[in-house]
């Protein structure tokens, strides 16, 4: 059963021949991008070359988090969990958003301590944090055999139902009046004095002033035919779903070995709360200087494998004529096939740490595919070189639950409108500016 199953958003059959924005990719981003510039008047057409929400933005663990996050990202947490909190009414749709708490569980004194200095990042915007004690931890999850050292409990964070939320989101968009285009992919920009003029899609041309480039996993590909280089590699996660089970914990929940959030049907997201492979590809080598602080940092979190994966992006063309088929076109969903072992391994940690979990059945394993830069922080970025070109990508795993404020955050760069939190941190040029690439929380 290859991929989760995502509610069915069905593409206009017309192709605008005009608009003022063109939005490529049809994840949480790049969706709540076009909802942001629907809502503020503009013509928009968002384009997707496969389904809408079917890669990352319905795989990951539907955490909504502003708890353990990098510093650079909390100002636009802060703003993610405020638009979360009516995302429902917003968009007369069930995300399935609920603040039920999240539990950073600690192994050790010096795991304790490290995530007590990191409480300090949240003084500012009044969330409610605390560091738990061992006896207060098995207070508030009875029956666990974790965290022996304590936890960060995050009461304000949430979760949400991945599957569920891009459609709600792209659906709210088209009832602003945004075009909704799937199964079209675009094959690249068209300029005019050096500013973007438009697009070509495998379904003819749209001309516009400005274009937001959306694409995660697909995004160095799609820029990088077009001159402009965008530091990226691609992580593999492996997740699970349980079937419901009785008596579970309401609280998300993570450790080193295991991660676990509720559903609404009471089952469970499981998954690794710390492994994850790397395919070595070209791209591998030639960004290993940039990930090179990066790999220092995470290296017991990856495990590396040489594959097929490393043929197939070698014979992948990075060039393609705008009148053929590029390769978004042969490829409509990255759908990775998950590691049993892993999954196996985290499944068995969850039964040794929660025995409620005992008997727990598995109804569907899949694979992601994480985009991370360097410095696991996001690019929401106009592009300085392509006048009225802009990106938004590289989340690094902690897209979903930022999303909506990503989007916004997109929306004001677009419009030129006030930002909603200052996007310095997020510009694309740091990666060519001289400046200090740092890997702060990791991905």
């Amino acid at each position: 059963m290859p991929g989760p199953y995502v509610v069915p958003v069905h593409g206009d059959a017309e192709l605008p021949k005009e608009c003022d924005v063109v939005v490529i990719g049809g994840g949480i981003v790049g969706s709540s991008t076009a909802l942001e510039l629907a809502e503020r008047g503009l013509r928009v057409a968002l384009c997707e070359k496969g389904g809408i929400g079917q890669e990352q933005s319905s795989r990951n663990w539907g955490w909504v988090r502003i708890s353990m996050r990098d510093p650079r990202e909390v100002p636009l947490m802060a703003e993610a969990l405020r638009i979360w909190d009516g995302l429902d009414a917003r968009t007369g749709r069930d995300t399935g958003f609920r603040r039920a708490g999240i539990v950073f569980a600690c192994a050790d004194e010096k795991e304790f301590d490290a995530n007590d200095r990191w409480r300090a990042n949240l003084e500012a915007h009044q969330i409610e944090t605390r560091m738990l004690t061992a006896s207060q931890f098995r207070d508030l999850l009875p029956g666990s055999r974790l965290a022996q050292a304590g936890a960060l409990y995050t009461p304000a964070d949430g979760r949400a139902e991945p599957q569920r939320a891009t459609p709600a989101i792209a659906e709210a968009a088209r009832d602003r009046g945004a075009a909704i285009l799937t199964e079209c992919a675009v094959r690249g920009i068209e300029t005019a004095g050096g500013a973007v003029s438009g697009v070509i899609t495998e379904r003819g041309p749209i001309a516009c002033k400005a274009v937001v480039l959306a694409g995660g996993a697909w995004s160095n590909l799609f820029s990088g035919r077009f001159g402009i280089d965008l530091p990226q590699l691609k992580v593999i996660n492996s997740v699970m779903r349980s079937e419901p089970i009785d008596g579970g914990p309401e609280q998300t929940i993570w450790s080193k070995d295991v991660a676990i959030r509720k559903r609404q049907d009471g089952g469970y997201t499981i998954a690794s709360g710390h492994d994850n492979i790397v395919d070595i590809v070209p791209a591998s080598f030639r960004y290993a200087k940039a990930f090179l602080p990066a790999l220092r940092a995470e290296w017991q979190s990856l495990s590396f494998r040489l594959g097929w994966r490393f043929l197939d992006e070698l014979r992948l063309s990075r060039t393609w004529s705008m009148d053929e088929a590029s390769p978004f076109e042969y490829n409509r969903v990255l759908d990775p096939v998950p590691s049993r072992r892993l999954a196996d391994k985290a499944l068995a940690d969850l039964k040794r740490d929660f025995p409620v979990f005992e008997n727990v059945r598995i109804a569907q394993r899949w694979a992601g595919c994480i985009d991370v830069t360097p410095d696991a922080v996001p690019v929401i970025s106009a592009v300085d070189s392509v006048p009225g070109f802009h990106i938004a990508t590289g989340f690094s795993g902690h897209g979903f639950g930022i999303g909506p404020a990503a989007g916004r955050l997109m929306a004001d760069i677009v419009t030129g409108s006030q930002p909603v939190v200052d996007p310095t941190a997020f510009r694309l040029s740091r990666f060519s500016d001289g400046s200090k690439i740092e890997l702060i929380t990791g991905f």
